[in-house]
């Protein structure tokens, strides 16, 4: 089981991390959600858990709780910028099918 980070979204969440002034990583994980069924949840944490797993890439660490796991195993987690838009890009290998707007998925 593995969770990747990207160079960019490392970069990303180290300098947000520094001007935030604490934090100990970055914690991802799944709700239910929109019309596919699931939707990706981001947060900065600011302490492990005891039953967080773990990832680290390019100096950041990914927090993930057990239930989340399973849905975003293999994920690789990006951050783009395209023109005036910017933001995370999830590449899941786990997604099935989409929502039109891009939102949510499921498995």
């Amino acid at each position: 089981m593995a969770i990747t980070v990207t160079e960019s979204a490392a970069k990303h969440v180290a300098d947000f991390l520094a001007k935030r002034g604490k934090g100990v990583g970055l914690r991802l994980g799944v709700r239910t959600s929109g019309c596919s069924g699931m939707a990706y949840k981001l947060e900065f944490a600011d302490k492990i858990e005891a039953d967080d797993v773990t990832f680290s890439d390019h100096g950041v660490t990914v927090l993930i709780d057990p239930k989340s796991l399973p849905y975003i195993d293999g994920m690789e987690l990006d951050f783009t910028r395209e023109g005036l838009n910017e933001g995370f890009r999830f590449n899941n290998p786990n997604v099935k099918n989409e929502c039109g707007c891009g939102e949510s998925f499921n498995v």
